[in-house]
């Protein structure tokens, strides 16, 4: 057999191997193929294709492997039972930029799916390789290592601790530098990913300088980066009052206000999300969003959205108003209060709904006027209707009960508290019952009021206790009416007239 011929089967061998991992890399994008490829054993033909003499064919089989682990777990698991991630991690260190890349995927790949494989991936070294990475000039290498790094970081702060100790933060603060959007994007995604876990883990991001590079880039063109810009800001800033303030001295503001009106919406919500993670803090802290004219553009943006997007808002006007009478006062007088009656009236969606109320009983319940404020957007019927909805979770009916609570025992303005005497179950009833206790011995234009309205037929109608708390504000109430008056409205009292008129015997 001639030389030629002998080279022509190994060229022909070389062939149907680069057009069998094209072929599986194909087919490996597409979810329905994915089960049909892992019982055709797919993942064991890959394997030693990516220690194979031609580089396209390693890139191939590293591609296709990296398509497969994404799709699901198992897939993800059998990469790492295959002993392969060693392999790729040897390759991160030895090979082409091409092949640097396509690793780094496959770790991406493994690393995402949970706790376990995530650690599977720092367990075989892959965090010092990946940070070497971040140092490649290429940015399509630095782009899939910082990905690699997110996805191993995301799940707990042990992992995300393994990838401050391999070096990557201050190289991820120098990726938000480079020029190029993807690279800027993932590198934010990543130092987002790290902080949110706990004040330390955000303390070394914020030592690696990352604040001042992020907030320069709140004002990008690109959708993407300013969505990771301010989840990273936001997370920096939600641990304490050290951080919210290193976040605000960088000049955050006014910038994000705009950015509550953008036409991305995952922007505008974590937009939100970072004023939110800023005013819960302290009471200066809110006085700076509101000196901006931070209120006026979050009512606008709880206004202008829709659904869980509203939430972020929602949270922050409650935080703001939470601190002190002047600061609910700013949110009462920007429309605030009115709005959150809207979305109390709109919305359906339950933690929605729990936050609206808790918002509202952290604005209402400083003093009277605040409380009054509340009452006349029509605030007190929809917060019982929250409390009595048959299908209320725990949570919107410990936070409606908490906001009426808090709401009516400041409440002075009657009228808001009448249509309560006839709808409110017995526990809201008390603190009505209350209210008007404290109002009636001072008030006799009040008093009349009340009782041509049936407020107090309908308080003789209460059974209450005797010595209990509800028994002595009806015991107050009955006392500020003649006697007559109160044994007119009593039950049975018609009947005892009309037994009269039975028993009286003209002259």
């Amino acid at each position: 057999m001639s030389q030629r011929k002998i080279l022509q089967v190994f060229e022909e061998y070389q062939k149907a191997r680069s057009q069998f991992v094209m072929t599986i890399c194909e087919l490996a994008d597409r979810p329905q193929n994915v089960e049909i490829l892992q019982s055709a054993g797919a993942m064991a033909l890959l394997r030693p294709l990516l220690l194979d003499t031609v580089p396209n064919v390693q890139q191939q089989a590293a591609l296709a492997l990296s398509r497969l682990a994404g799709h699901n777990d198992d897939l993800a698991e059998a990469v790492v039972k295959g002993d392969i991630l060693p392999q790729l991690v040897y390759s991160l260190s030895e090979q082409n930029r091409k092949y640097k890349k396509v690793a780094a995927q496959v770790l991406y790949a493994v690393a995402k799916h949970s706790p376990h494989l995530a650690q599977s991936v720092v367990d075989c070294g892959a965090l010092d390789a990946l940070v070497i990475c971040l140092e490649e000039f290429d940015p399509e290498v630095k782009e899939a290592a910082a990905r690699a790094l997110d996805a191993v970081s995301r799940h707990n702060a042990e992992l995300a601790q393994a990838v401050i100790d391999a070096g990557a933060v201050p190289l991820l603060v120098l990726c938000l530098q480079e020029p190029e959007i993807r690279l800027k994007v993932v590198a934010a995604l990543t130092l987002s990913q790290i902080s949110k876990h706990s004040l330390e883990l955000a303390q070394s991001v914020v030592d690696a300088g990352a604040i001042a590079h992020l907030a320069q880039m709140i004002l990008n063109p690109s959708p993407k980066l300013k969505q990771n810009v301010f989840s990273a800001l936001s997370q920096i800033a939600k641990h304490n009052v050290d951080l919210a303030e290193m976040v605000v001295e960088a000049e955050v503001f006014p910038s994000v206000l705009r950015c509550l009106k953008d036409n991305d919406v995952c922007v505008r919500k974590n937009a939100a999300t970072l004023i939110r993670e800023i005013a819960k803090h302290t009471p200066e802290l809110s006085q700076i969003i509101v000196n901006s004219g931070g209120v006026a553009a979050i009512v606008d943006y709880i206004s202008d959205n829709k659904g869980g997007s509203r939430l972020p808002g929602i949270m922050a006007l409650g935080y703001i108003g939470a601190h002190s009478e002047s600061l609910a006062m700013a949110v009462i007088v920007s429309k605030g209060v009115v709005t959150l009656a809207i979305v109390l009236a709109e919305e359906t969606d339950q933690p929605i709904l729990a936050a609206t109320a808790w918002a509202l009983g952290h604005i209402g319940r400083h003093t009277p006027e605040h409380s009054k404020a509340v009452a006349l957007a029509n605030v007190f019927p929809r917060l019982l209707l929250c409390y009595s909805r048959n299908d209320a979770t725990e949570d919107l009916q410990s936070k409606a009960k908490k906001a009426l609570k808090e709401l009516l025992q400041k409440c002075i303005h009657l009228p808001a508290l009448e249509p309560l005497l006839h709808d409110a179950p017995p526990n809201i009833l008390k603190h009505v019952i209350g209210q008007f206790s404290k109002v009636l011995p001072h008030d006799s234009k009040a008093r009349r009021v009340f009782v041509t309205s049936g407020g107090l037929k309908k308080v003789q109608e209460i059974d209450a206790e005797p010595g209990s708390q509800l028994a002595e504000y009806i015991n107050t109430i009955n006392n500020c009416f003649p006697d007559e008056i109160v044994k007119y409205y009593s039950p049975g009292y018609p009947d005892v007239l009309l037994e009269r008129v039975d028993q009286y015997q003209p002259s």
